[in-house]
């Protein structure tokens, strides 16, 4: 897992894809702050407006970071050599989730530089900006987790961004249908507890609830259990 861990980094970094998908990010989230919420308008030292914009740019980021986990591998023929290698197919997607997840979490890291920039604007709550960035982190392994899957069944990389894009749309922006239109409310909270928005808006208030987290640590298991058993598959056909 190590050794693997390491490949996958290496060539992250070594790709224009993921210093493209850092740029955007950042291009994305700082936009949407200072232009789309106006935020100097607002005249509160709340970083709210900033973290809303986080699961819209996953919907682009998690895919493209995913992307080339396991449809490279099937293209280039290696899949078959890393099914050869002492290590069980849990071994394998953690090994894959983990690396991405990385190059995520570094990306994350880098918005940081935002909200500090503010901080001389006004009196900050540092504890609700940590509960803020968990829930992002959060948000982030289940997003990462959702694209490795869908890159796992694509035959190339152009299917599992598309595929990865098109899911995270859905589950991210399922909850916008319960504001839309009058739908019962059995239905309403049906399509609420699948979106992922909807979990993480307590995290963008500063409040970290136990339900939601499990909810993401669930989902994540989730969908790295349907990875694995995707990889079986594959072995075994």
């Amino acid at each position: 897992m190590k050794a693997l861990i390491k490949k996958e980094l290496y060539s992250a970094l070594h790709s224009p894809v993921f210093y493209a998908v850092a740029i955007f990010f950042l291009l994305f989230v700082s936009i949407w702050l200072f232009y789309l919420q106006k935020y100097f308008a607002l005249d509160s030292a709340t970083l709210r407006p900033f973290f809303s914009a986080f699961p819209l740019a996953f919907i682009l980021a998690g895919p493209a970071l995913t992307m080339k986990s396991w449809a490279e591998e099937r293209k280039l023929g290696s899949v078959e050599l890393l099914l050869t290698l002492p290590c069980s197919e849990w071994g394998l997607v953690l090994a894959k989730f983990l690396s991405a997840f990385i190059l995520l979490a570094g990306i994350i890291a880098l918005t940081i530089f935002v909200p500090l920039t503010l901080f001389p604007l006004g009196s900050f709550d540092i504890g609700v900006m940590c509960g803020e960035y968990a829930g992002v982190l959060l948000l982030g392994a289940s997003v990462i987790s959702l694209g490795a899957l869908f890159s796992s069944m694509a035959k190339n990389q152009a299917g599992a961004f598309l595929g990865g894009a098109v899911a995270l749309v859905v589950v991210i922006l399922i909850n916008q249908t319960t504001t839309s239109f009058n739908l019962p409310v059995f239905v309403a909270d049906a399509l609420n507890f699948f979106s992922l928005s909807f979990h993480f808006e307590t995290f963008s208030k500063g409040i970290i609830d136990s339900r939601d987290v499990a909810f993401f640590v669930l989902s994540t298991l989730l969908f790295l259990f349907l990875n694995t058993r995707v990889i079986l598959y594959r072995k075994w056909s």
